[in-house]
C-alpha cells in the first residue's frame, strides 16, 4: 500500500512583488489572479486526492488565519492550521510543519508547497509526486526541478547528478540566480529551475536540520509541543519559536545536506514573482496584451492591465504594466522587477499605508471600506457575512448612524436589542455599548456614518469578541 503524503502549505508570505494588488495584510496567495479561485485555493485543491494525500497542514500567521479558514470553506475543504507567532523564514516554518506532522505520524512523508505558486498541469505535478515518493521514503529530501521553458534569471537552478531511482537524481549542486548568458549555459547543460517545493520524511528533514542548527530545531520542536489551541487553530509557542534562527530552508538544509534529490517535472509551474510573470500566465490578444478588468488597447503591444475600478485605456505604448486598485495605481515597465522592489521600499517610508492594507479591509466577520471622510466625519460601507457578528464594543470619541441597504441586522445598543431591515436605520450614541450581527442567510450591507472628534480604529473598546482580538 502506498503511504499517503501530508501536504504542508506555506501561507505566511507578504507578496509585495505584486503591489498594489497584493498588500501586507492581504497578500497575493489570497488573490484571484487568474480565475475565481486564489493560488492558495488552487494549491489546496491540487493535493486534495485522498488516495494520495492526508489531511493538509497550513502554516500561516495571526493576520491571515481567518482568510485561510474562509478560503478553505469556499472550496469545501479542511486543514490543520498552524500559526507562527512571528516570521522566521521558510526554515523554521517547514521544521515546525515537519514536527507537527511527525507528532501525527512518526513515519510521516511531508510535501512542502508554497501557497502562491501556479501549476497549470496538475496531472504532471501529481505524477512527479508519485515518482519522488519512493526516494523520499528511502530517506532523500526530494525537490522538484522544473524543466526550463526559457533562460530565466529570476530563478535558482539545480544541477542534477547520478540517478537514484527512476527519474529521480541526486542533486550535484544548487546555484543562485544567474545572468542571462549563464542561464542559457545552464539550460544547455541540463539544469532545472529550483521550484522551492520539497518532499521528505519528517524525521529525515529534522535530523538534517539538527546537524547544522540543533538549537533552532529544538526551539521549533518546543514551539510545537507547547502549542495551544485557540478557535480551532494551533498556536505555536511564541517564546520557543522566537528563539529559532530566521533562515530559508535552502540555506539551512538543502545546500548542506548529502540527501538532496531532484525529480524533474514539466507542469506549467511559476512562482508568480512579478507582474511580468502574471502577464506570461494570462490570456492575451493578438497584440500580446492581457487584461483583468475593464481595459481598451489601441496601437499598444505586450501590455498587462489589472484593474478593479476604472476603465484603463492605453494608446501608443508597449511593454507596460498598469495595475489600478481603489487607492493606488502602478505604471511600470514589464520586466523591471527590481524597480518595483525599490519602489515598494520607498513607499514604505513615504506612504506605508498603501503597502499594508487596501481601502477595503477584511475582518473575520466580513469587511469594511471607507467611502468618504473629513475632520469630524467618516462614511463606511460595511458587509457582514451570514452568521457573522462584530465585537460587543463602545467608543469614547464618536457616535455612529447605521443604515441597512441589504439584508437584516440585529443590533444591540446598551439594553436594547433590535432588528433593523432594509431602508431602516439606527443611531449609536457616544459611549453606548453596542454590537452588530447578521442573523440572516444573505450578506448584510449597511452604510455607517461616524461623527466625532476622533475617528481612528484604535477608539474601539472591545468588551466581548468571538474572535478573541484584544
Amino acid at each position: 500500500m502506498i503511504r499517503r503524503i501530508i501536504p504542508l502549505i506555506m501561507c505566511g508570505g507578504a507578496g509585495t512583488r505584486l503591489w498594489p494588488a497584493s498588500r501586507e495584510v492581504h497578500p497575493k496567495q489570497f488573490l484571484p489572479l487568474f480565475s475565481a479561485r486564489s493560488t492558495f485555493q488552487d494549491t489546496i485543491l491540487r493535493v486534495s486526492d485522498t488516495a494520495l494525500f492526508e489531511r493538509p497542514v497550513v502554516i500561516t500567521n495571526n493576520a491571515y488565519r481567518f482568510m485561510v479558514l474562509e478560503q478553505l470553506a469556499e472550496i469545501g475543504l479542511e486543514a490543520d492550521v498552524l500559526l507562527e507567532p512571528m516570521r522566521r523564514d521558510s526554515g523554521p516554518a517547514i521544521a515546525a510543519g515537519a514536527a507537527f506532522a511527525q507528532a501525527r505520524d512518526p513515519e510521516a512523508i511531508v510535501l512542502a508547497l508554497a501557497a502562491d505558486h501556479v501549476v497549470r498541469d496538475t496531472p504532471a505535478f501529481l505524477a512527479a509526486c508519485r515518482e519522488g515518493l519512493a526516494a523520499a521514503e528511502a530517506g532523500h529530501i526530494v525537490t522538484f526541478g522544473v524543466q526550463p521553458e526559457r533562460a530565466a534569471t529570476e530563478y535558482g537552478y539545480i544541477n542534477p547528478g547520478d540517478v537514484i531511482t527512476g527519474q529521480v537524481r541526486a542533486v550535484a549542486k544548487f546555484v543562485e540566480k544567474p545572468d542571462p548568458t549563464t542561464a542559457a549555459d545552464y539550460i544547455k547543460a541540463g539544469y532545472f529551475w529550483n521550484s522551492g517545493n520539497f518532499m521528505f520524511r519528517a524525521a529525515v528533514l529534522l535530523d538534517e536540520y539538527r546537524k547544522v542548527d540543533a538549537a533552532s530545531v529544538e526551539a521549533v520542536g518546543n514551539a510545537v509541543s507547547k502549542a495551544g489551541a485557540d478557535l480551532g487553530f494551533v498556536k505555536l509557542d511564541e517564546t520557543a519559536f522566537g528563539s529559532a534562527k530566521s533562515i530559508s530552508i535552502d540555506y539551512a538544509v538543502m545546500e548542506k545536506t548529502s540527501r538532496a534529490a531532484v525529480v524533474p517535472v514539466a507542469c506549467g509551474w511559476s512562482d508568480v514573482g512579478s507582474w511580468h510573470a502574471v502577464w506570461e500566465l494570462s490570456e492575451k490578444d493578438k497584440e500580446g496584451n492581457a487584461a483583468r478588468g475593464a481595459a481598451v488597447f489601441e496601437d499598444s503591444r505586450n501590455c498587462n492591465v489589472v484593474t478593479d475600478r476604472a476603465l484603463i485605456a492605453l494608446e501608443g505604448v508597449d511593454d507596460l504594466v498598469v495595475v489600478a486598485t481603489q487607492d493606488a495605481v502602478l505604471v511600470s515597465r514589464q520586466k523591471d522587477t527590481n524597480g518595483l522592489k525599490r519602489l515598494v521600499a520607498k513607499l514604505k517610508s513615504v506612504a506605508p499605508q498603501v503597502t499594508e492594507d487596501h481601502i477595503r479591509v477584511h475582518r473575520p466577520w466580513g469587511s469594511y471600506q471607507s467611502v468618504d471622510n473629513g475632520d469630524r466625519h467618516q462614511v463606511k460601507r460595511i458587509i457582514v457575512k451570514p452568521g457573522g457578528r462584530l465585537s460587543l464594543q463602545k467608543h469614547h470619541h464618536r457616535s455612529e448612524h447605521w443604515i441597512v441597504v441589504r439584508g437584516t441586522a440585529q443590533v444591540t445598543v446598551n439594553e436594547l436589542v433590535k432588528t433593523v431591515h432594509e431602508n431602516e436605520s439606527i443611531y449609536i450614541p457616544i459611549g453606548a455599548v453596542h454590537r452588530l450581527e447578521n442573523p440572516g442567510k444573505i450578506q448584510l450591507e449597511l452604510i455607517e456614518v461616524q461623527t466625532g472628534s476622533y475617528l481612528g480604529e484604535d477608539d474601539i473598546i472591545r468588551i466581548e469578541d468571538d474572535y478573541r482580538r484584544s
